[in-house]
Formats: C-alpha cells, sequence, structure tokens
C-alpha cells in the first residue's frame, strides 16, 4: 500500500467498498453515467437493462489532495474519448457551438429588463440602432464598446495539479451540456438588473423596468444659461433647501440642473471645474491618469488594482481577481460566483459614461503651510438639481427623462478636502409637466498619501411621501367618525381621500435615484471618511458604496441614514474591501422604515489574505414604525486571513415603550414623544454632517429642521396594542 494513504482514505475505501487507489482520485462532477468506448461495445453486444453497470465512484475527502495522488501521471492524456449515455441509454452528441444556447434561459421579466436598459442606451430620436451621441469622447466610445459586446461562451481553464492557479474548488462541464451566460449577461457584456438576481433581490426591478425613462434632456453636452433672473430665484430656492454656500463659504461650487453645467450659479478654479465634451475631442490635453481613472468600472469589471499593494510573499499585487490565491479569489468578474457578490453597479456606471453630458473633475494638491494655520475647512459643493419636467419640455408626458451626473476626485499625496454633494429639487411650485426621471450618478474618488478627505452626500430630491399610508380603510373610517365640528376642517383634511390612493398618485413615486460611489484610497495612510443620508422622496432610491483599501494604514469610515415612507423602494449597499495590510474600516448604518415602504442594507466587509492586522466593525440598525413596513438587512464579513480584529451585527426593532412612557409621562402627546426619540435615533448620523452645509441648530432651513419635517410626516399614530404577545405600533 502506498505510504500515502492516510486511515481517513482507508476507512472511506472500506466503507464504500471501493479500492484504497479509488479513494484518492481527485474530484470531479459527475451528472451522467460514464464509460469507455471498449465497455459500450461490450454492453450493446450483451445488454443487460434491469442491472446498470458498476463504475468506478471517485471520492473527496476534505479540501482535496495536497500532493498528486498515487499512480497518476501529472502529463497523462486520456487515450480513450468519454463517452456520457442519455437516459435512453444512447451516447449523447459533444456541444461544441454554444451560442444557440445563449438565450436560452432568459424569461420575459428577464427580456424586459433587456429591452429598458438598451432604451437608455439609444438616443430618444434614433430608430436605427446607431450609437448614442458621445460627449466624453473615448471615454464613452470604450464603455459602449463593452457593454454591447457580449461575453465570450468559453470553459474556465483547467489546470494540472501543481500549477500555481489550480484549485479543487474548480467546476467542470460535462462536453454534452451546453455553457450558458451568468444571470444578466444574456445578452450584454455587462450584468443587467434581475429580479431574482443576488444584487437586486429586494429591489423594485418589475417597476423600474415597467417606467420608461428612454427621453433625454434637451440640449444635454451644452451649458445651461440662466437669465439674471432665473439666477437670483434659483439661488433663492437652492438656499431655502439648504443646498447653497456663498463664494466666501466655500472653496469651490458647481452647480448642475437636469445634467447641465450652469455657469451662473458655479464657482470654479483652476482644479475644481466643469470637463465639457471639448476637454475630450483633443483640443484640451487631460493627463492619461484622469482618464484612466475615468475609464475604470466598480464591481471588478477593472481587474487592474488602482495602486500596487504590497505583499510579503508575492512582491506586489496588482490583479482584483487573483486576491487570495486560487482557491479564495473572487475570479472573473463575469462568472456567476462574482456576480453573486457585486452591487449590480458595473452597467449603470458603464452606462454613465456613455450619456454623461459632462464632468465635475475635482483635484486637490498638497496643503500648503499657510492653509494649514486656518482653523475651518473651507468645502467643495457639488449640487445636483432636477425639475418636475427633467429638463425635458418638449414630445409625450408619458415618456420619462434620465441624465447622469459624473463626479470624479482625485486627492494628491497631503490633501486635504471635504467634498459635499447635494441632490436637490428646483421649481416644484412650476407649470411644468411632471416626467419620471431617472438619475444615474457615477461618483469616483481617489485618495492619496497622508491625506483626509471628509465626504458628505445628501439626497432629498423626489419631494416629500404622503402620510398615514399605513392606515386601514377602517382605521380611516373611524378618524372620520372621530372627527369633531370644532376642530376645523383641517382635522378632518387628511381623511378626505385615501392616503394610499394620493400616494399612489404623486409623481416622483415614479422617479427612480441611484448613485453608485466607487473610493479607491491609492496612499499609504489614506483617510476616507463619509457621512450618507438617504432622505428623498423618490420611489425607488438606491446608493451603492464601494471603498478599496490599497496600501497598507489605509482606513475608511462610511456612516448611513436611510428614511423611506409611503410607498418608497429604498435599498443602501456599501462594500469595503480590505486589501493591503494594517487597514481600518468603520461603518454604521441606521435605517428608519414607515408607512407602506420597503427597504434593504446590503453591507459586505471582505478582508483579503494580504490584509493581516486588519480592525474592522460593522453595525446595522433599523427602527420599523409601522406594521406594514418591511427591512431586509444583512451584515457579511467575509475573512481569508486569520490575523484581524473584525465584529459586525444588525438589530430591528420598534420605538422603546419604555423610553415612549417616559417622555409622556413628562407631559409630551404621542406624536411628540415619538418625534423626539426618531430624531434622536437619526442625530447619531447627521451630526456628522458638514457644519457648513448642516446649518445652525436654530436654522429654519437647516438640515436638523428638514429632517424634523419628514420624521412628522411618518410618524405613526395611535397606541400600542398587544397584538400576538408582543407590542406593535397600529
Amino acid at each position: 500500500m502506498d505510504s500515502r494513504t492516510t486511515l481517513l482514505g482507508l476507512t472511506a475505501a472500506a466503507f464504500l467498498r471501493i479500492t484504497p487507489t479509488d479513494a484518492f482520485v481527485p474530484p470531479r462532477s459527475i451528472s451522467h453515467p460514464t464509460t469507455t468506448a471498449s465497455s459500450v461495445a461490450r454492453r450493446l453486444s450483451n445488454p443487460r437493462p434491469s442491472k446498470p453497470a458498476l463504475l468506478p465512484l471517485a471520492v473527496s475527502i476534505g479540501l482535496g489532495p495536497e500532493s498528486p495522488p498515487p499512480n497518476t501521471n501529472a502529463n497523462a492524456t486520456a487515450t480513450e474519448e468519454r463517452i456520457i449515455l442519455g437516459e435512453d441509454g444512447q451516447p449523447l452528441p459533444y456541444i461544441t457551438d454554444h451560442e444557440p444556447y445563449r438565450l436560452a434561459r432568459l424569461s420575459k421579466s428577464d427580456a424586459a429588463a433587456d429591452e429598458w436598459y438598451a432604451s437608455l442606451l439609444r438616443d430618444d430620436d434614433d430608430d436605427e440602432g446607431r450609437p448614442p451621441s458621445f460627449f466624453l469622447g473615448r471615454v464613452s466610445a470604450a464603455a459602449y464598446e463593452r457593454i454591447v459586446t457580449p461575453v465570450t461562451l468559453e470553459d474556465e481553464p483547467v489546470y494540472e495539479y501543481g500549477h500555481e492557479e489550480w484549485t479543487p474548488y474548480s467546476s467542470r462541464r460535462l462536453p454534452t451540456s451546453p455553457l450558458y451566460p451568468a444571470y444578466g449577461l444574456e445578452r450584454f457584456g455587462l450584468p443587467v438588473c434581475r429580479r431574482g438576481a443576488e444584487a437586486w433581490r429586494f429591489f423594485d426591478v418589475g417597476g423600474l423596468v415597467a417606467t420608461d425613462y428612454s427621453g433625454s434632456v434637451d440640449g444635454m453636452g451644452k451649458d445651461a444659461n440662466l437669465t439674471p433672473r432665473e439666477t437670483a430665484d434659483a439661488v433663492s430656492e437652492l438656499r431655502n433647501k439648504g443646498a447653497w454656500l456663498d463664494d466666501e463659504a466655500c472653496d469651490a461650487r458647481l452647480v448642475y440642473v437636469n445634467g447641465r453645467f450652469c455657469p451662473a450659479l458655479s464657482k470654479q478654479t483652476d482644479l475644481v471645474k466643469n470637463l465639457d465634451s471639448t476637454y475630450f475631442d483633443g483640443n484640451h490635453a487631460l493627463s492619461e491618469q484622469t482618464l484612466t481613472y475615468l475609464h475604470r468600472l466598480p464591481d471588478g469589471f477593472t481587474d487592474e488594482l488602482a495602486a500596487k499593494v504590497p505583499d510579503e510573499t508575492k512582491g506586489f499585487l496588482t490583479s482584483l481577481k487573483k486576491l487570495s490565491g486560487p482557491d479564495h479569489s473572487v475570479g472573473e468578474p463575469t462568472s456567476q460566483f462574482a456576480i453573486n457578490n457585486q452591487q449590480g453597479t458595473a452597467a449603470f456606471a458603464a452606462l454613465n459614461s456613455v450619456k454623461a453630458g459632462c464632468v465635475a473633475y475635482l483635484e486637490v494638491e498638497k496643503k500648503e503651510e499657510e492653509e494649514e494655520s486656518k482653523p475651518v475647512l473651507i468645502p467643495v459643493l457639488i449640487v445636483n438639481a432636477q425639475t418636475p419636467s427633467g429638463g425635458k419640455l418638449t414630445g409625450d408626458d408619458h415618456v420619462g427623462v434620465s441624465f447622469h451626473p459624473r463626479l470624479l476626485t482625485v486627492v494628491h499625496d497631503e490633501g486635504v478636502l471635504s467634498l459635499i454633494q447635494s441632490n436637490v429639487d428646483l421649481k416644484e411650485n412650476s407649470d411644468e409637466a411632471p416626467r419620471a426621471t431617472f438619475v444615474n450618478g457615477y461618483t469616483q474618488i481617489f485618495v492619496g498619501a497622508n491625506t483626509n478627505v471628509t465626504h458628505t452626500y445628501l439626497e432629498e430630491s423626489g419631494g416629500t411621501v404622503t402620510p398615514r399610508v399605513e392606515m386601514s380603510d377602517e382605521e380611516l373610517d373611524a378618524a372620520k367618525l372621530s372627527f369633531r365640528p370644532g376642530q376645523g376642517p383641517d382635522a378632518l383634511a387628511p381623511f378626505v381621500s385615501n392616503p394610499r390612493d394620493v400616494e399612489a398618485r404623486r409623481p416622483a413615486l415614479r422617479n427612480t435615484h441611484f448613485q453608485a460611489i466607487d473610493v479607491h484610497v491609492v496612499g499609504d495612510q489614506g483617510s476616507y471618511s463619509s457621512t450618507l443620508l438617504e432622505l428623498g422622496g423618490s420611489g425607488r432610491a438606491r446608493i451603492a458604496v464601494s471603498a478599496s483599501l490599497l496600501r497598507p494604514g489605509a482606513s475608511a469610515a462610511i456612516r448611513g441614514f436611510s428614511l423611506s415612507g409611503g410607498a418608497q423602494r429604498a435599498d443602501m449597499r456599501t462594500n469595503i474591501h480590505h486589501i493591503a495590510q494594517g487597514t481600518v474600516s468603520r461603518q454604521e448604518q441606521r435605517n428608519m422604515v414607515g408607512g407602506r415602504s420597503t427597504a434593504s442594507f446590503r453591507g459586505r466587509i471582505r478582508v483579503e489574505q494580504s490584509a493581516q492586522q486588519t480592525d474592522s466593525e460593522q453595525l446595522s440598525r433599523t427602527i420599523l414604525l409601522s406594521d406594514h413596513a418591511r427591512i431586509w438587512s444583512t451584515p457579511s464579513l467575509e475573512i481569508i486571513v486569520d490575523d484581524v480584529k473584525c465584529q459586525h451585527g444588525a438589530t430591528v426593532s420598534d420605538l422603546s415603550e419604555e423610553e415612549l412612557f417616559y417622555l409622556r409621562s413628562r407631559g409630551l402627546d404621542v406624536a411628540t414623544a415619538r418625534n423626539i426619540l426618531m430624531y434622536a435615533f437619526a442625530e447619531e448620523i447627521g451630526s456628522k454632517v458638514e457644519k457648513a452645509i448642516a446649518g445652525e441648530f436654530d436654522d429654519e432651513n437647516g438640515l436638523r429642521s428638514r429632517i424634523i419635517k419628514k420624521l412628522r410626516i411618518i410618524v405613526p399614530e395611535g397606541d400600542k396594542a398587544l397584538v400576538g404577545g408582543e407590542f406593535q405600533s397600529v
């Protein structure tokens, strides 16, 4: 017996009645009976249909062999072709052309999603399938080519034992089975949203693709020139919405309305400016580094890391798909395994590159000595505003419009930056016919060595949701019966119309807001800290943040707050990727879900083999304000290395009954007591917002006042009831 035969192998061999050598055969997938040509000839000459032929059984114990199996030759090749029999006992043909099977698994909902995405790629006046207008030159052309070129259907490479890429976890396709593309890649080169896909599991994909956003903004690619009167009105409205900083209060300010740059509302500098189409036609010399950054796609579809990662054993790591070796790597981004762990933003980031009319460009150099003595860091403000019409005043009102804000931020070594992004509505009271609006934003941030970047992102577009949508018809009837004439008409007004019907007719419920934020810390000791507030009233909102820590000592802190009510669908996704050694991350997510809304949070932290001494913490807290609200909270840790300190957790609860009782015992009514607790919950995140944009504590247009107004709309009414042994809001 070979000396490498172990006791475990002997036990398995004895139990399964196979030879000890067979217990060490490398594992392979067996879906159909397999045999050789000679055995088939013997079977056909003496058929025994009632008793199938006995086949050797391959057994895999543990994680696979650590040395070449006995009696095997790594360079040997099969001398006889494998023959696989079907259920009828006849040999099955080998499949070498997989193109006829590319769309075999495409359902009707998948086909609708593909057609919806294709409509966004086209210009709204194109009926012949021509490529759209490219405002970003070769950046747009390369992204378009990446989208429309389908993935190649080919098997994964098979490596022999001993090869550096060999792994026992590789999958094998039977030669008689077709090869299908991963879900979402049937027609395009980047995965499109799918209702059953992991990245879109809890999102309203059906409602998204059922809404037509194929219209384009009038004048896209050109500056929006405002008259002095329009400029004054816009400044006043932005100031009232807390989305304005005067020239002396900000280092720079770039304002976009419906995706078009507004010079009259902006304050540009040499390093903070708008890049229009002329910067991409060869007349302006953009650096190769800038173009490389603009070409990057999230979710691993740009494989080259934004910075070289030092590794003790391999020198420098440069490939994302090969991190942590063949046994633990994510592999090709187009594989089903990789797509299941992605955020689903690559296709929309590429769409942004194709359709964006301009780029907000922000560059930060090393801070000068005289600037270091300043007590307060002056922020840079980027405003993206939208009007009810979405900037399209012609054509069919039933056709929605889409625009694609883009921001590129590059912070060089020893730079300091406070960045504010604000999304608000304009001209809410105008006579513009409202259109369904799709905002597809893409923000890229590259953080150098010994830098400090503070990022505030505020999403407040889409108006406000309808209150009391959680009330049933019986509760509404009871509220009407309890109305007393002496209370005045305002007390009865909220109950005259069914709140659910009012919410269903709200124009902004058709709006969709997407934002992808892709951060790369490319310098030693670089620091990125962000505060994200999702407060808008759009029917569908999705914010996806990805932070890659590529150098030793890099750190990232992500704090998020999501407020949803009415019939909204809100989604917040984060991905913190620890790649370099000694990196630190902190994440806290808070969700408040009321009315009949649905929210989801997916926080992923992945620690690679090269990221020893990682320190990471993640916490998600959620308050459900009504029995009809729903939340899916999924914090996750993927740790490949052993020398780390990581923790994560999640809580879901209602407002504390004891705290409500305490406040009510001090003379407060139910609604006020709940508002106080709700605001205290939100203030933990809101207090981290840049002070310049948050405003003073008693400012009626400040962030605190705006949050309180939104909380009053979704605060539940009535007392607690004991339902099923637990207290629930009614």
